[in-house]
């Protein structure tokens, strides 16, 4: 159930000038945790807020929008805004799905850097700074669109066949015992271990075939699955992953936007005449993302002969080896981007050239 906690607040702001499509006329900010939302109500007129708790499930959220309408607040011209929390997002998710109405979800991080100074912290003032910043970054406003089902189906996979693996190199790492303590000792062990690295490599092997029969059964999935393979230095792995993070690509513009995200684009750091640092990319990024494409990069010098003429060649040149791995890593992405945009496999012109 949800509950008014009665208080009403008035700040004085003036909106920011900018391209804005729609108005909204009120601006909810919602502060997400397991059990509870915390929910503030901003009138984006008169700026008074008003702070709600509901619990963390659709039947709550769905008597709390209907309370709304029955205040004669029009669901259409309210954007609902809280950060992305995973999983404990997916009943506001689910029911903005079903009732048509917009969501921003929007990275903690980006929210926590728009306050500014603060100090204390509580869920009912995260609620209304979410609220604020639904009200006043409205230029970068980017409604929530859930993935595919598939897509989702992959994510959920793909997620447990990562923890599958931590598991099983944990327990492999029970063979650096048997040197070095009495094997009496260690056939304590041993059995129980090779049963359960047993287990767990058929539940591997379970997971990766149910990734394949997912990918084979979607037309559109397949196909962006062969077109990527079709790159030189791109494997199953990479392009399995590719496809969630992209959600089909259907998530970024062009090739560039995804560098950004997976951290591998560069930017410069200077500042006025004196600081001049070297250009380097971001920490901020979708590691597991990065981590693939460098690998890639490493597999493309080795088979991709222009590839491994452009990495020989910039060492020559003295560049740095991460620098020229980052390049072939940007340089993949280009190529992904650009056989989906065409759909037809890559073409390697090199071995035309003269």
């Amino acid at each position: 159930m949800w509950s008014n906690k009665g208080s009403k607040e008035v700040q004085h702001f003036v909106y920011p000038k900018s391209k804005v499509m729609k108005n909204y006329c009120f601006h909810i900010g919602i502060d997400v945790s397991k059990l509870k939302l915390d929910v503030n109500l901003l009138n984006s007129q008169t700026l008074e807020s008003e702070h709600f708790v509901l619990d963390n499930d659709a039947k709550s959220i769905k008597l709390f929008i209907k309370a709304l309408i029955k205040r004669k607040i029009d669901i259409r011209e309210v954007l609902f805004c809280c950060e992305n929390t995973g999983i404990y997002t997916n009943h506001l998710i689910n029911v903005s799905t079903d009732l048509k109405f917009d969501l921003w979800v929007v990275p903690a991080i980006e929210i926590k850097r728009s306050k500014g100074i603060s100090r204390g912290k509580t869920d009912k003032t995260d609620a209304k700074d979410i609220a604020f910043y639904s009200f006043r970054n409205l230029d970068k406003l980017k409604i929530f669109n859930v993935s595919d089902i598939n897509i989702q189906k992959l994510k959920i996979l793909f997620t447990e066949r990562e923890k599958v693996l931590k598991a099983l190199l944990l327990l492999e790492t029970t063979k650096e015992n048997e040197n070095f303590v009495d094997k009496k000792v260690f056939a304590e062990v041993v059995g129980i271990n090779k049963s359960l690295i047993n287990v767990i490599k058929k539940t591997l092997q379970k997971i990766e075939i149910k990734i394949k029969e997912i990918i084979k059964a979607d037309e559109q999935l397949d196909q962006q699955n062969r077109l990527i393979q079709s790159i030189p230095g791109l494997g199953e792995k990479t392009s399995t992953y590719l496809i969630i993070a992209t959600k089909g690509f259907t998530m970024f513009a062009n090739w560039r936007k995804f560098a950004c995200y997976s951290g591998i684009a560069p930017f410069e750091y200077s500042s006025g005449t004196s600081i001049k640092g070297r250009t380097k990319v971001n920490h901020m990024a979708d590691k597991k993302m990065k981590s693939l494409l460098q690998m890639c990069a490493m597999t493309a010098i080795k088979y991709d002969p222009q590839l491994k003429e452009y990495y020989q060649k910039k060492k020559l040149e003295g560049k740095n080896s991460m620098l020229v791995l980052n390049n072939i890593r940007c340089k993949l992405i280009s190529r992904v981007f650009a056989v989906i945009s065409r759909e037809t496999p890559y073409i390697n012109t090199y071995k035309f050239a003269s």
